[in-house]
């Protein structure tokens, strides 16, 4: 079992590779195919040997070799974020590969989604669309029967969440209902505790704004997609034993 998780690991620096590029190319309406990474400061082709996920930054100090520019940090972190939660996809569903890999594509899928929601304050259409088609592409041939709990809680967390938008509009956005129904159908009943946490780091994180700032704290603008990310997170790998214990 050890030698599948280091598997996935690795497999999963790469996927974070892969998530960076997409995360940076959908909201500027980039190819993902192609070209060829390019350094976003002076457009220089970068070579093979400088795209290796996680190494490559460490090795270049987090500059661009071909003109000095800095590497935001949250590319690394991003990769060495998806290969941890692939391994521990696979080693919390080893028993079951088809939820195995519908948990391999949600995480990656959240940290799409957290990155763009960080840099660009948006959570692109297509990538949660691409993830939901693949999650079904999964989930009907391997586990049909799960097909209308997860319809029901991918309809039940977005109309909670749209309720919440509307009673709150300057609070969250659509894209952020859109972020919770895909985390719906991904996750099935789990997403009631993965919603419940999201709420409340955010809801946390906003009271320590406000009791640091006061009511400057009203004018930050702050991203709710990585809270839910959070959240869905603990719910792939820990939501059903949540609601197992909760209902226990």
């Amino acid at each position: 079992m050890a030698g599948i998780v280091a598997i996935a690991f690795f497999a999963g620096l790469m996927a974070g590779s892969f998530v960076s590029a997409v995360a940076y190319r959908v909201p500027r309406g980039m190819s993902i195919a192609g070209p060829r990474s390019q350094c976003p400061a002076c457009g220089a082709q970068i070579a093979a040997y400088d795209n290796v996920p996680l190494f490559s930054w460490i090795v270049l100090q987090g500059r661009a070799r071909c003109c000095g520019a800095k590497i935001s940090w949250l590319y690394p972190l991003t990769e060495l974020t998806v290969a941890l939660l692939w391994a521990a996809t696979v080693l919390v569903y080893r028993h079951d590969a088809a939820e195995a890999v519908v948990g391999l594509v949600f995480v990656s899928v959240l940290a799409a989604v957290t990155l763009t929601d960080l840099e660009q304050r948006i959570i692109p259409n297509k990538i949660l669309l691409t993830g939901a088609i693949l999650c079904l592409a999964i989930a009907v041939p391997f586990d049909t029967g799960s097909l209308a709990g997860r319809a029901a809680a991918a309809v039940g967390a977005g109309g909670l969440l749209f309720l919440v938008v509307l009673a709150y509009p300057k609070g969250m956005g659509m894209g952020d209902v859109k972020l919770t129904a895909t985390m719906g159908l991904f996750l099935g009943s789990a997403v009631a505790p993965a919603l419940l946490l999201a709420l409340l780091a955010g809801s946390t994180v906003g009271l320590v704004l406000i009791a640091r700032y006061g009511q400057r704290a009203r004018k930050m603008a702050i991203p709710f997609g990585p809270f839910l990310a959070l959240g869905g997170v603990v719910g792939l790998l820990a939501g059903n034993a949540l609601l197992d214990l909760y209902l226990g």
